[in-house]
């Protein structure tokens, strides 16, 4: 080789390693609000690791499972731990949770009254239509004593199982997303924090009934089962889990949501 040609092959090698590497996408499914805000501020640590964050929102439950388990995404934060337990045993999916992270302690919002011990016979009462949120409300009515449920039915409670209901309420099965949108029409709705925020709710002095923060409804992020042990889950959950997220959390939603870990 010539000291020229040796010259340029220096030059090219030393080009090379100046380029920076491609970053990995990791294509993450998220509903709009708080899930996505929180992605928002991982995404530019995440970068820092050689992994481009790649935020998809969706206005439902349903179809971030769907798109995880096809593969459009490679992994979703959205849901609660008994949601995803409910997916994967009545839809088959091969998902499960990698992480924790934030709890949003569920709240019921009126327009017409104050207090819920106001709320009149025969109120009409929206909840979530997916099993596990409509089933939080309903524990959370009667957690107050407005209504009784089958025993030991726990997070899997759903209207058919009301079996003592002495205000007569109505119970209005609502997509969670549109429950902002139909609270002028009831006389009262469990709301999710993420829509109630959307919708210029206060989740923390809006509700005239709210959650317990602490209770089996933190939320996850899952991956398909084949991916668990793959570097990028591992670097996604590492950031996500950092202080300068917690900080972010705290901060950002001054306890409206709080983080898990």
């Amino acid at each position: 080789m010539t000291i020229k040609a040796l010259s340029s092959a220096v030059l090219l090698a030393t080009a090379l390693l100046a380029t920076p590497a491609l970053a990995e996408t990791i294509r993450i499914g998220a509903t709009p609000g708080p899930h996505a805000q929180i992605l928002e501020a991982v995404k530019p640590i995440l970068a820092e690791q050689g992994y481009e964050l790649e935020i998809l929102e969706f206005s439902d439950y349903v179809i971030p499972n769907e798109a995880l388990a096809s593969g459009d995404l490679n992994a979703n934060s959205f849901q609660h731990q008994p949601y995803l337990d409910n997916q994967v045993r009545d839809r088959g999916y091969a998902i499960e949770s990698v992480a924790t992270t934030v709890n949003f302690p569920i709240g019921i919002y009126s327009d017409k009254v104050e207090n819920i011990a106001d709320l009149p016979e025969g109120a009409k009462i929206g909840i979530p239509n997916d099993p596990t949120n409509g089933g939080r409300v309903l524990l959370l009515l009667e957690d107050n004593g407005l209504l009784d449920l089958t025993d030991g039915v726990g997070t899997a409670a759903s209207v058919a199982d009301i079996i003592d209901n002495p205000k007569n309420f109505e119970i209005i099965e609502v997509d969670a997303a549109q429950l902002p949108r139909v609270l002028p029409d009831v006389d009262a709705a469990g709301i999710n924090t993420n829509f109630a925020e959307q919708a210029g709710l206060d989740p923390i002095n809006d509700p005239i009934l709210r959650e317990d923060a602490k209770g089996p409804y933190v939320n996850v992020i899952a991956v398909r089962s084949e991916d668990k042990d793959q570097p990028w889950v591992k670097a996604l959950v590492d950031v996500y889990h950092s202080d300068e997220i917690r900080t972010f959390v705290e901060t950002t939603f001054n306890g409206a949501v709080l983080a898990s870990w």
